[in-house]
């Protein structure tokens, strides 16, 4: 199997009130058929109703909150760039859960949920290298220091 995401589906309750919260973020997709789609990068982020979600995928929801074990994450150029982006974040309706601070490995970041309380992390690390388009390269690990 290659190592690869082609796409990220975020089951949400509300399509319209997650369209308009991405949105505000400067992400913007196209809809189609009750989806949105947004490019992101060399993958894409797609919106879809939760309950579509797990009939497609042949399972039960409950529909309970809570943590369901998962994380996304933005990585940005900057310490400067993850308080921007929270604040545009705050200013959408995202919940802030963890404010922004110094990490363990010498970067800087925060998490917020959205609307439908998917969490994203927005990090600043310098020891992963992001590209003019914004695509990440992780560091070899292995490499000494």
């Amino acid at each position: 199997m290659e190592q690869r995401v082609s796409l990220i589906t975020l089951g949400v309750t509300d399509l319209q009130r997650s369209k308009k919260f991405y949105e505000q973020l400067g992400w913007h997709g196209q809809e189609v058929e009750d989806t949105v789609f947004v490019q992101a990068g060399g993958l894409a982020l797609v919106l879809w109703g939760r309950d579509k979600l797990a009939e497609d995928a042949g399972i039960d929801d409950p529909n309970t909150d809570g943590f369901g074990g998962m994380g996304l994450a933005q990585n940005v150029r900057s310490r400067e760039e993850v308080d921007e982006v929270m604040a545009a974040a705050t200013a959408a309706g995202a919940e802030v859960t963890k404010p922004a601070r110094e990490t363990f490995y010498g970067g800087y970041a925060a998490y917020f949920a959205d609307p439908d309380g998917h969490l994203w992390e927005v990090a600043w690390n310098p020891g992963f290298t992001l590209g003019p388009d914004g695509t990440l390269t992780l560091p070899d690990f292995s490499a000494p220091n």
